[in-house]
C-alpha cells in the first residue's frame, strides 16, 4: 500500500531550479491534512514582480498530476482574466509559462490520479479551465476566501479547509496504482511497462486501463517522465560528467535515444541543458 508521506515523483520537476529560485518565491511546505493526504501531495505557492523587467520563463517537467490553483495578477494567464480558480490538466510535455507583470498563485498539487479519485472528472491534457462547479465547490466563494489572506500558509490553509470535508475513502484500485507509482518514481531500474505490470500482478492491458482512467497518461509515458525528471534533477545537482553513463543508468540503450527523448520533452538536448546548468 502507498505511504501518504511519500512523493510520487522526483522532488519538483522544476527545470533549472536555481534560476527560478532567484526570480520567484516558490514554496511547497504548507501542511496537508490527514483526510486529504491520500489525494493531495502538497500545496505550492509562487509570487513575482517583473515590473520594469523582462519576462521570466519558468519551465517544469511536471508530474502527471492535476493542479487546482487560485491565481491573481496584473496580466491574463492561460487565456483567462484574473483573479480566477483554475484546474490544470496533466501536461504530456514540459509546462512553460512566461511570468510577466505581477502575479501570485496558491495551488494544490494532487497526486497522480488523485483528482479523479477525489471525485473530479479528468480534465483535458495541458489545459487550464475555470473550476466552475466541479467537486460541488463554489468557485467564487473559494476565490474570495483565499485572496482575503495575505500569508502563503494561510492561503494554503483555506484550500485545505475547503477540500478536506469533501475527501472520500480512497478507492482500492487507486491505492494499488499509487503503490505502483511510488515504485516507478523511486526505482531507477524500472524502465519497462512489463516490469511495472508484474509488480502489480496484472497484465499490461489492465495496467494501461488503470492509468487511463485515473491519470490520463499511459504507464509508459509516466515511467519515461520519471526517468527524465531523474535525469534533469541529476544534471541540476551537478552530478553528471558523463551523459552516456547517465543515460545507461536510467534505462536508455544508447545516448542518441536518450538525447532524442530528453529533447522531445524538455525542448533542449541533454548536452545543452548540462552546459546551461554549469553556468547557472
Amino acid at each position: 500500500m502507498p505511504s501518504w508521506t511519500n512523493a510520487t515523483g522526483p522532488a519538483s520537476g522544476l527545470l533549472r531550479p536555481a534560476e527560478t529560485a532567484r526570480e520567484t518565491g516558490l514554496r511547497r511546505d504548507a501542511p496537508v491534512s490527514p483526510a486529504l493526504a491520500p489525494f493531495v501531495e502538497w500545496y505550492w505557492s509562487v509570487r513575482w514582480d517583473r515590473t520594469g523587467r523582462p519576462p521570466h520563463r519558468s519551465e517544469v517537467l511536471s508530474h502527471p498530476s492535476v493542479n487546482l490553483s487560485v491565481e491573481s495578477g496584473s496580466e491574463p494567464r492561460f487565456g483567462h482574466a484574473l483573479p480566477a480558480v483554475l484546474v490544470h490538466g496533466v501536461s504530456p510535455r514540459r509546462f512553460t509559462i512566461d511570468l510577466v507583470g505581477t502575479g501570485r498563485v496558491t495551488a494544490a498539487k494532487f497526486r497522480p490520479g488523485g483528482w479523479v479519485a477525489f471525485g473530479g472528472r479528468l480534465p483535458g491534457r495541458a489545459t487550464a479551465t475555470p473550476l466552475g462547479s466541479a467537486l460541488g465547490l463554489d468557485a467564487a466563494r473559494l476565490l474570495d476566501a483565499v485572496l482575503a489572506e495575505e500569508d502563503d500558509d494561510a492561503r494554503a490553509g483555506v484550500l485545505d479547509a475547503t477540500l478536506a470535508p469533501l475527501a472520500p475513502d480512497p478507492p482500492a484500485a487507486y491505492r494499488e496504482m499509487l503503490a505502483l507509482l511510488e515504485r516507478m518514481a523511486a526505482d531507477r531500474s524500472l524502465v519497462r511497462v512489463e516490469q511495472v505490470a508484474a509488480l502489480g500482478a496484472m497484465s499490461v492491458r489492465s495496467l494501461q486501463r488503470l492509468f487511463a482512467g485515473y491519470v490520463g497518461l499511459s504507464p509508459k509515458a509516466v515511467l519515461a517522465r520519471y526517468r527524465l525528471q531523474d535525469a534533469a534533477a541529476t544534471i541540476d545537482a551537478g552530478g553528471v560528467g558523463d551523459l552516456a553513463g547517465l543515460a545507461a543508468s536510467l534505462g536508455w540503450f544508447d545516448q542518441a535515444h536518450f538525447s532524442r527523448d530528453f529533447r522531445a520533452v524538455t525542448g533542449t538536448t541533454p548536452s545543452a541543458y548540462l552546459q546551461r546548468a554549469r553556468v547557472s
